[in-house]
C-alpha cells in the first residue's frame, strides 16, 4: 500500500491568498508524488469555536471546495471528503478519549493562546478541550504516514504521535503508525495592513474577489514604512507587496524590482500596478473555473459524496482493527 498523506481545512468561508499559497499550493504539488492522498472539510472542527455559526457551514463548504477545485485539486487523483460524512471519525475520537490524559490536552501549545484570543465564551466547551484528540483521530484512522505542515506546526502533530504511542502501549499492539511531518515551504504572505493575512483581521485578498476588487485592495496595501516618498530607498524583503511579487512575478523581474526599490528607482504605486497585472493574470483562469463550478453546485456535492464513501471504506477497516485490539471477546454486530 502506498504511504498516505492527509490534511484538511475548516469551512470558515472563502479562501484568501494566504490559504491558497500557504497550504493548498502544497497539496497540488503532492499530486506528482507517489502517495495516496486524503483531503477533508473539517466541519466538526469548525464547531469547536463556532457552534453558533453552524448554519453557515454548508455554504462555506461549497465555497471552500470550489476554491480547492478551481485551484487545481483533482478528485480523480485525490480523495476529497467531508469529515462529518465519515462517522468513524467520531467513534475513534470517543475511543481515543478513553485513554487520553486530561493534562495532555491542557498542555497543548495553542490551548491557552486560543482562550486568550477567542475568550472563554467560545472555548469553555469540552469539544474545544478535546479537539486535539479529534484531530488525531482524523489522521490515524487513515493510517496517514505523512502530514504536510509548515515548520511552525510540527509541535501540534507531536500530540498525535504521542497519543499513538500511548494507545499502542495500552492495547499492547501496534495498531497505528506515528505520522511524520511532511515539511513544506510556506511563503510569508502579509495582509493589507501589514499583519499576517487573515479573514479575522479583515485584511485579505480572496480568490473570489473580482479583478476590480483586487486592484482596489492592493492600492491600499501597506508597503515598506521607510518609503514615505518615492525618493526614499526601501527594503523589498520587508514589504508585503514584494512578498506577493515573489509568487506572481517572474524571478528575473523580481530582482529588478528589488534593486529598483533599494535605489528608489521605482515608486510604490508603480510597483503595486505591476503586481496587480501579474496577480490578476494568474488568477483569471482560476476565477473563471470557480464561477463555472458554482453554477452547478451539485457537481461539488457529488464529488464530496463520492469521496466520503471512499474515505469511509478506509476508515472502517482501521476502526475494526481498533475494536479488535480493545475488546478481547468477540464483538457483537
Amino acid at each position: 500500500m502506498k504511504d498516505r498523506v492527509l490534511s484538511g481545512m475548516r469551512p470558515t468561508g472563502k479562501l484568501h491568498l494566504g490559504n491558497l499559497y500557504g497550504a493548498l499550493d502544497n497539496w497540488i504539488k503532492l499530486q506528482d508524488k507517489d502517495y495516496e492522498r486524503f483531503y477533508f472539510v473539517a466541519d466538526w472542527h469548525a464547531l469547536t469555536t463556532g457552534f453558533n455559526e453552524s448554519k453557515d457551514i454548508p455554504d462555506n463548504t461549497i465555497e471552500m471546495v470550489a476554491d480547492w477545485l478551481s485551484f487545481g485539486l483533482d478528485p480523480d487523483k485525490d480523495t476529497i471528503f467531508v469529515q462529518s460524512l465519515v462517522k468513524e471519525h467520531a467513534e475513534l475520537f470517543l475511543l481515543l478519549s478513553m485513554v487520553t490524559p486530561v493534562g495532555w490536552l491542557e498542555r497543548v501549545p495553542s490551548y491557552k493562546d486560543q482562550i486568550a484570543q477567542l475568550g472563554k465564551s467560545k472555548t469553555s466547551n469540552y469539544g474545544f478541550l478535546g479537539y486535539p484528540v479529534l484531530m488525531a483521530a482524523d489522521i490515524i484512522i487513515y493510517k496517514a504516514a505523512h502530514i504536510p505542515v509548515g515548520i511552525d506546526q510540527v509541535a501540534h502533530l507531536e500530540f498525535t504521535r504521542e497519543l499513538v504511542r500511548h494507545f499502542n502501549a495500552s492495547v499492547n499492539k501496534d495498531v497505528f503508525v506515528e505520522p511524520k511531518p511532511l515539511l513544506t515551504e510556506v511563503p510569508k504572505i502579509l495582509g493589507l495592513d501589514g499583519r499576517k493575512m487573515s479573514k479575522s483581521y479583515d485584511n485579505a485578498i480572496y480568490l473570489s474577489d473580482t479583478e476590480e476588487e483586487t486592484n482596489k485592495k492592493l492600492r491600499t496595501m501597506f508597503t515598506d514604512p521607510r518609503r514615505k516618498r518615492k525618493t526614499d530607498p526601501g527594503v523589498a524583503e520587508e514589504c508585503g507587496i514584494f512578498m506577493l511579487h515573489k509568487i506572481f512575478t517572474e524571478k528575473e523581474k523580481q530582482q529588478e524590482i528589488k534593486s529598483a526599490c533599494a535605489n528608489a528607482e521605482i515608486g510604490c504605486v508603480e510597483c503595486k500596478k505591476l503586481l496587480s497585472e501579474n496577480l490578476n493574470s494568474t488568477l483569471a483562469p482560476i476565477r473563471q473555473k470557480r464561477a463555472e463550478l458554482l453554477k452547478s453546485k451539485d457537481t461539488i456535492k457529488d464529488i464530496l459524496t463520492d469521496g466520503s464513501l471512499k474515505a469511509q471504506e478506509a476508515a472502517k477497516n482501521t476502526l475494526n482493527e481498533v475494536k479488535d485490539a480493545i475488546f478481547s471477546t468477540k464483538r457483537i454486530g
